[in-house]
């Protein structure tokens, strides 16, 4: 089961949050390594996360159109 953290940056939707998961990419030719963002949608039953927190969520069945995603438990306030 794949997991990935990250922060909640939207909790206006019912049961659903969007979580930002950072991660590094490094540049083919230079060999840098630049940050790369991206969105994912999540279960979040009952509305438990708060906006800013820090957040694991694991992959599941598609709940609905954008939804493959369900929240673990939140870890701490980023």
């Amino acid at each position: 089961m794949r997991s990935k953290t990250g922060i909640v940056t939207s909790n206006k939707m019912k049961d659903t949050i969007v979580v930002k998961v950072d991660s590094y990419k490094e540049h083919s030719k230079y060999k840098k390594k630049f940050k790369v963002s991206k969105k994912f949608y999540a279960h979040n039953p009952g509305n438990t996360c708060k906006m800013d927190e820090k957040v694991t969520i694991y992959e599941t069945r598609p709940i609905s159109k954008l939804k493959r995603w369900t929240t673990v438990e939140p870890i701490a306030k980023a």
